[in-house]
């Protein structure tokens, strides 16, 4: 199935009269796709909308929620400086990719973060955002400090509970009963998920009207405020911009409206932690190298059953040991990574394929130039009653469809460079970590390893007498072997 993506056009009035139109940046956008081999899923045009805010458009905000629907994967827009120029939308767009996992496509600074290279861009936006965050952070726990000591009541008022004017709340009578009954049914049925379930059925909702969950209803008999009891400054933001639980004697307890008797809290909160200490930890995943990037020649996808040494193919059973993968995946890696004629000529033959490219546009730019000067021409000849004006369509429609034709092929071509320089930089990129993963094989733990392969590995092929490895962005090599009692054995 294809990538699914956007293309985001915003260009301002002037440049839409000169050769920076919309149109230039979709045809740049379809070309890049193309070679990507995505899906231009949507468009979202803001022409002649100004950069310093855009987040509230209607168009940015169809955009948002595409992305998170899942509607479209990514982004493709023509610089950074088109997207936004405002930094704290900037960094506010990043998150919300980054939450997503979609990707961003600016096509003049280079950056595409569905490949190595561009999810540098990530990095450097992550340490924007934290500085910005912790500079938040830091006002808003300053100001929440002296309004807890105050009593206010901050935030989200909770079930069962109404505000009364800006920072005081009492009882709802029609909530209240609910959350009441939330501790009688789960004395009976010990359940978070029946005691939601019991809710929903009865067709009561939460505050903002949703279904009620067992998670919620956990949190909802843990919350001491049904006792009396309401807390405030006990939790804070941390650094990574999370939610946290402060130390008891930071916390400012304040009185409030009650639900439940003390003995009925007390007795389900017992209970509930009881259950939360019977309960085992998962034991950590097995760590296998190549699942999800092993594939069988039928199709199927191998993986390692519990206690086989060896990945199987879920449809036809063809298996391979686990250290046979692993010596013929190094093998490829060597004949490649270490092998630099091979590397060179790869690289040089992109560059000469860019070049030609660049060397194209400029031609087709110098015919542009020679039509327009003779169109020129032609409405010279044309006021002097050189050329009649019944005739003057005959002489102009040729050279001017021909210019229309030359200035749609730049931007098809713009794109091309866009997506072969973005390869080029990614191979570099994946050469360099599949030499740091050859070089320090022996040395790096399962974990490491795995995430250095998941970098650079597109797809492992296993045939009858073949593995195919394909690397991101570098041509796929193929390994024969021979099967021995031995094991595997390369041909």
């Amino acid at each position: 199935m294809k990538k699914r993506v956007g293309v985001w056009i915003r260009v301002s009035t002037k440049l839409q009269q000169n050769s920076d139109s919309p149109e230039h940046h979709l045809q740049k956008a379809k070309m890049y796709a193309d070679l990507k081999e995505w899906e231009i899923a949507e468009e979202y045009h803001l022409e002649a909308v100004s950069g310093k805010s855009v987040m509230a458009h209607h168009e940015a905000q169809r955009m948002l929620r595409d992305i998170q629907s899942g509607h479209i994967q990514g982004l493709i827009f023509s610089k950074i400086a088109r997207l936004a120029r405002n930094v704290k939308e900037l960094l506010e767009f990043s998150d919300h990719f980054q939450e997503y996992n979609a990707d961003l496509i600016s096509l003049h600074e280079s950056i595409d973060t569905s490949s190595p290279s561009g999810r540098f861009f990530y990095t450097i936006i992550s340490a924007m955002s934290q500085w910005e965050r912790e500079n938040i952070v830091e006002r808003i726990n300053s100001s929440v400090e002296v309004r807890a000591k105050m009593g206010k009541v901050m935030g989200a008022i909770p079930f069962g509970y109404k505000r009364v004017g800006k920072e005081e709340m009492e009882l709802d009578e029609k909530e209240a009963p609910i959350r009441k009954m939330m501790y009688t049914l789960y004395l009976e049925h010990q359940r978070f998920g029946t005691v939601a379930k019991i809710l929903n059925d009865k067709g009561y909702r939460t505050k903002r009207n949703s279904l009620f969950s067992g998670i919620t209803i956990k949190r909802l008999l843990k919350d001491p405020t049904t006792k009396g009891i309401r807390r405030s400054h006990h939790t804070k933001i941390n650094k990574e911009g999370k939610t946290e639980i402060r130390d008891k004697k930071e916390w400012y307890i304040h009185k409030a409206p009650r639900i439940v008797s003390d003995e009925l809290w007390d007795e389900v909160n017992l209970l509930i932690t009881k259950q939360e200490k019977g309960r085992t930890q998962p034991l950590n995943r097995k760590v296998h190298l190549f699942t999800g990037y092993l594939f069988c020649e039928c199709g199927g996808k191998m993986y390692i059953p519990s206690g086989n040494p060896k990945y199987t193919c879920k449809k036809c059973k063809r298996k391979i040991g686990i250290e046979d993968i692993e010596e013929i995946f190094k093998e490829q890696l060597t004949e490649f990574i270490l092998s630099k004629e091979e590397v060179n000529r790869y690289f040089d033959g992109t560059h000469t394929v860019i070049n030609e490219k660049k060397e194209e546009i400029k031609i087709i730019e110098s015919k542009i130039e020679k039509l327009e000067v003779k169109i020129e021409k032609i409405f010279e000849l044309h006021e002097k009653g050189q050329i009649e004006t019944d005739r003057f369509n005959e002489f102009y429609d040729k050279p001017n469809r021909e210019i229309k034709r030359l200035k749609m092929k730049i931007p098809e071509l713009e794109g091309e460079i866009f997506a072969l320089n973005d390869q080029f930089k990614s191979s570099g990129y994946i050469i360099e970590e599949a030499r740091s993963l050859y070089e320090n094989w022996s040395k790096l733990t399962k974990i490491q390893k795995r995430k250095i392969i998941e970098i650079i590995t597109e797809k492992i092929i296993v045939g009858e007498q073949e593995i195919a490895i394909n690397l991101n962005y570098i041509l796929p090599k193929t390994t024969s072997f021979k099967t021995t009692a031995n094991g595997l054995h390369k041909l």
